[in-house]
């Protein structure tokens, strides 16, 4: 026995009497606490202890527990000889003879230090896991036992559900669906496929202590003990409602841009079905005015000739309407000819004074009858390369629109000139263009006024507008409503 328990090394065995003398000392007893046989045999076994052990009395309470139980056990810190510290399991046995009389006690101390700070750091890592759980707020995370029932909460799930934890522990995790999932049996499913596949994810409504319903991302996990029976259940909750809004907007502004997309598509179809009615029309149109125009002509000189005053003037009248009515066809022509991109220019060198002066004193008694005065102001020759024709025809849609919307004002027309360009603005003091139609008024049958006030196709602009830029130049507007407008056109000179 005595050879047994000496050349044992990993435990410290060894003797005390009956006040803790120690009265044997094996080879791991050596090894442990660092002390030879002849260094500790006869001293106090309470040299193993730290000082505050000692000052509290502590050895010898060991001892008195020991005799009074037989048996004592324990975990602490122990001082080897060199002062360091070790974490011993310590078990003391008291030790009676045949008679019952207690004789001394055996010591028994194992290092576990390495075990210590193993379970130390086990500690500090599930303390760590713990807090790091626990401070999540975006996330709800908690474990559920293997009938569902809460058995942790978190900061995040008290947050995304509005619950503390004292509402939530030990109730059924199905507190969190709308009724109409609950009574499909949708919270069973979902332990049911983890439990079978050791995962489950979905995205769907839960509901928050309020009543309100939140959009979440929903993870169990099955967990399992070291002999893989489920003991419960990890969830993990995301609350993304603010994302499906966001979603659902984008949604539907995809749709409604597939809509506005169809609707603009539909438009355009309409308006090429329009402009390929405007063409059709203005030259069917054409063809019979042409055949009256000629007829009435020759109706005049006839009646003209036989002395018929009145219905001479008749005739004039209807002749009048007639070439009006060639205006309009020739302007529908006019857009059916830049939609089609093929409004010709015939270049020539022309002088642009004559040109607005012409203009100007053929549409001076129509002006006046309107109460408008026309006032022009120009150099005496100004020769630029254009269409004579059509550049005649903006100066009349220009000075028209004057007349039309001047409220009996006077208008002014300005020639101006630079050694590259010819700057043409017409000036009324009417009614004017409120600001957010100013934009839209050089487009097709666009108009700032109701046709019911002012007659038009709302193309005169557009034609205009469409001419300019053909010759290479620009044409602006300035207005206030109530303040009249004025249009100025830049033209280079070659």
């Amino acid at each position: 026995m005595r050879l047994m328990v000496e050349a044992v090394v990993d435990y410290a065995i060894f003797m005390l009497d009956v006040d803790g003398h120690i009265r044997s000392w094996n080879t791991g007893a050596q090894r442990l606490k660092g002390y030879t046989a002849d260094e500790v045999v006869g001293q106090h076994f309470s040299i193993f202890y730290a000082e505050e052990d000692r000052q509290s009395g502590h050895p010898d309470d060991e001892l008195r527990q020991a005799k009074r139980d037989g048996r004592y056990e324990e975990e602490g810190w122990r001082i080897r000889k060199d002062g360091t510290q070790f974490w011993a399991n310590v078990v003391i046995t008291a030790l009676f003879d045949e008679h019952g009389q207690h004789i001394g006690f055996t010591k028994v101390t194992r290092d576990f230090t390495e075990r210590r700070f193993a379970e130390e750091r086990l500690r500090q890592s599930e303390e760590r896991l713990r807090l790091l759980v626990e401070s999540v707020k975006d996330y709800a995370i908690y474990m559920l036992d293997a009938d569902g029932v809460i058995t942790t909460w978190n900061a995040g799930a008290q947050r995304i559900k509005g619950y503390t934890a004292a509402e939530v522990i030990g109730r059924h995790f199905s507190i969190f669906y709308p009724p109409e999932a609950i009574a499909a049996g949708h919270p069973r499913h979902e332990l049911e496929i983890a439990t079978k596949e050791g995962r489950y994810e979905e995205e769907g409504w839960r509901v928050r202590k309020d009543g309100t319903r939140l959009w979440v991302n929903v993870v169990i996990s099955a967990v399992y003990d070291p002999s893989q029976t489920i003991i419960g259940f990890a969830k993990v909750t995301r609350d993304l409602t603010d994302w499906r809004r966001i979603e659902q907007h984008a949604l539907q502004a995809e749709i409604e841009a597939v809509n506005e997309r169809a609707r603009a598509s539909e438009a355009q179809r309409m308006v090429q079905v329009r402009d390929e009615f405007i063409s059709v029309a203005g030259h069917e149109l054409r063809t019979p005015l042409t055949a009256l125009q000629l007829k009435l002509q020759g109706l005049e000189q006839a009646v003209t000739k036989s002395g018929a005053g009145k219905i001479a003037e008749r005739v004039q009248g209807a002749l009048r309407q007639v070439d009006r009515l060639n205006g309009l066809v020739e302007r529908l022509l006019d857009v059916s000819r830049i939609v089609a991109g093929s409004l010709a220019m015939k270049l020539e060198d022309a002088d642009f004074t004559a040109l607005v002066r012409q203009v100007v004193e053929d549409l001076r008694e129509p002006a006046l009858q309107g109460g408008c005065e026309l006032r022009l102001h120009a150099h005496d020759k100004i020769i630029a390369r254009c269409d004579k024709t059509r550049m005649e025809q903006v100066v009349v849609n220009l000075v028209s629109n004057a007349i039309k919307y001047g409220e009996r004002k006077p208008i002014d027309i300005r020639l101006e000139t630079t050694d590259s360009s010819v700057l043409l603005v017409v000036t009324d003091h009417g009614i004017g263009i409120a600001l957010e139609d100013i934009d839209r008024i050089f487009g097709r049958f666009e108009r700032a006024v109701p046709v019911r006030h002012y007659g038009g196709l709302g193309l005169g602009l557009y034609v205009t507008r469409n001419i300019v830029e053909a010759h290479g130049g620009t044409i602006k507007v300035t207005s206030r409503a109530g303040q009249g407008s004025t249009f100025m056109i830049e033209v280079p000179r070659r």
